[in-house]
């Protein structure tokens, strides 16, 4: 009888298999609710911010979570390369914690002295989110 997997192979397909469970998950903002403007003079909108990180991460009523916008540039001229850069725009308060998910409010957004120009310069969809370390 002919062994179709040797020991060499084997451990191969086992690290192909466990090595994508190593790389860290990025946890975004996936959706954004807020109330319908009715134009009333000094209305005030609110608007609810809904994350893919819960109780599961460790995310509780209360908690802070930093926001960043990964920014991609391609450099044209020396590399040819495509650098990421992961800039803080601001900070949520979570008001609601599920397994998996979690609601949350704008708590900070930061100065536009202080960051690069974005397009758009308040939270979006597809926005990283991230712990909030002191």
């Amino acid at each position: 009888m002919k062994k179709y997997f040797e020991l060499p192979v084997l451990i191969m397909v086992i690290l192909t298999f466990t090595a994508s469970m190593a790389i860290a998950k990025d946890y975004v903002i996936y959706s954004i609710s807020q109330d319908i403007p009715m134009g009333y003079d000094k209305e005030i909108i609110r608007k609810n911010y809904y994350i893919d990180m819960g109780k599961n991460q460790g995310v509780a009523k209360g908690s802070v979570l930093d926001v960043y916008r990964v920014i991609s540039v391609l450099d044209p001229y020396e590399s040819k390369k495509r650098f990421n850069h992961k800039i803080k725009i601001g900070e949520v308060k979570v008001l609601h914690s599920e397994e998996a998910s979690s609601i949350g409010v704008l708590q900070k957004i930061e100065s536009e002295v202080e960051t690069p120009v974005f397009e758009i310069s308040k939270l979006m969809i597809g926005d990283v989110v991230t712990a909030h370390v002191k």
